[in-house]
């Protein structure tokens, strides 16, 4: 399960109106690097894949294509202040950066 805090929910419907796609489903999406770290991507989509994983978080449509479920599983969607800027952060805890001890 992928799920998006209360801050990230909103920034992601304001997004969603200014873009005029509010219909549609947030597409989350990770990829494993060669040196083994994780690089994230967020979209929305309009395609209906019959073998994507489907959540609802904060009123949010989720999809997770099969092949990124593994390594999103569990992962927490949050918008913070970092260094004067407001930014989405992936909380993930298959996430070999986010290791503990690292």
């Amino acid at each position: 399960m992928i799920s998006l805090t209360p801050e990230a929910a909103e920034h992601i419907r304001e997004s969603a109106t200014k873009g005029n796609m509010a219909d549609m489903p947030l597409r989350v999406a990770v990829t494993r690097r060669p040196d083994g770290s994780f690089h994230y991507a967020l979209g929305f989509d309009d395609i209906n894949r019959t073998d994507d994983h489907r959540f609802q978080s904060e009123g949010i449509d989720i999809v997770v294509a099969p092949s990124s479920m593994d390594m999103l599983n569990g992962t927490i969607i949050d918008y913070v202040e970092i260094e004067g800027s407001k930014e989405i952060i992936f909380i993930n805890p298959n996430d070999p950066a986010q290791q503990e001890g690292e």
